[in-house]
């Protein structure tokens, strides 16, 4: 079971990162105190955060040939992350997102062209080798499609012994209604402050009490909160909190959640609990949010 790999479904594109000193006002010319292209997209993030964490991982997003594609698979091999089950469409481009990062505070600030290149379908997943893999993380995208995916695992894991079984999860960030369904499957669902907040819920304890009849009767539900934290319900509906963990100076907040949320998985496949999960999964995002990009938060 060690050996079995971590899959993660969802998106990459191109990151175009500036750092500013402050963020610029509407319609004026600044200068920016660096520039870099990193590989992005929540799924993509997650990648790297587990093969920083030492987890075997694979991720499935599509691609499309190009510049940008060579730059994002050099840079997913660089990592070690498999690139097995990259789905390269035949038209569309490579999504891409310009990041300000605002060096005084450490926010980002994202503009994301999602271009029109296909999702990975149930039919790609068919493909997958499940036997490979310990646990399966989807980023909620074409939900119909996901659902597919992910009740092929589920038939899967109704011939086996539970200790042999796939784990999987959900993440569902955006707060649109396609993207609902999704909140009903997975052992382990994250939801953001985002969609929290467009129920009208003022907190990470009072989401999850009032999303907990969507999961599935046994599923853990976690909510980050920024620098309020994370809290989470567990299959019996405890309650549990983690505080944040913030950096002495707030320097790269893009990928915060994403690096939360591979830090949980992590260490939920590794056997931990809920609460010890939560720990690290806030301690991990912390120490990320202290640096630019991804190297030096292990």
């Amino acid at each position: 079971a060690a050996e079995k790999r971590i899959l993660c479904v969802g998106l990459v594109c191109l990151d175009i990162i500036s750092v500013v000193e402050a963020y610029p006002a509407e319609d004026t010319d600044t200068r920016c105190l660096s520039q870099r292209w990193q590989r992005g997209g929540n799924a993509s993030n997650s990648c790297t955060v587990l093969a920083l964490l030492g987890a075997p991982c694979a991720f499935m997003g599509s691609l499309a040939p190009g510049h940008a594609a060579d730059f994002i698979v050099a840079d997913f091999q660089r990592r070690g992350v498999d690139v097995t089950h990259v789905a390269w469409q035949p038209r569309g481009d490579v999504p891409c997102a310009c990041c300000v990062v605002n060096a005084a505070s450490g926010s980002r600030t994202i503009v994301l062209y999602d271009t029109n290149l296909p999702d990975v379908t149930a039919r790609d997943f068919e493909r997958v080798d499940l036997e490979r893999y310990r646990w399966i993380h989807w980023e909620a995208r074409n939900a119909a499609e996901q659902l597919r995916m992910i009740q092929r695992v589920e038939e899967h894991n109704r011939a086996l012994p539970p200790a042999r079984r796939i784990r999987t999860s959900v993440e569902v960030e955006k707060p649109r209604e396609e993207l609902l369904p999704l909140l009903a499957h997975g052992d382990v669902v994250f939801i953001s402050k985002d969609l929290a907040k467009h129920f009208g819920y003022r907190s990470a304890p009072e989401a999850l009490r009032g999303l907990r009849g969507r999961v599935q009767p046994g599923a853990t539900l976690i909510c980050a909160w920024a620098e309020e934290g994370a809290d989470a319900m567990g299959p019996g509906g405890e309650l549990l909190h983690a505080d944040a963990c913030p950096p002495e100076t707030l320097v790269d907040t893009l990928g915060a959640g994403d690096t939360f949320n591979a830090a949980v998985i992590f260490a939920l496949s590794g056997g931990q609990s809920l609460q010890d999960a939560l720990n690290f999964g806030c301690r991990i995002a912390g120490k990320k949010c202290g640096i630019q990009g991804y190297d030096g938060i292990v």
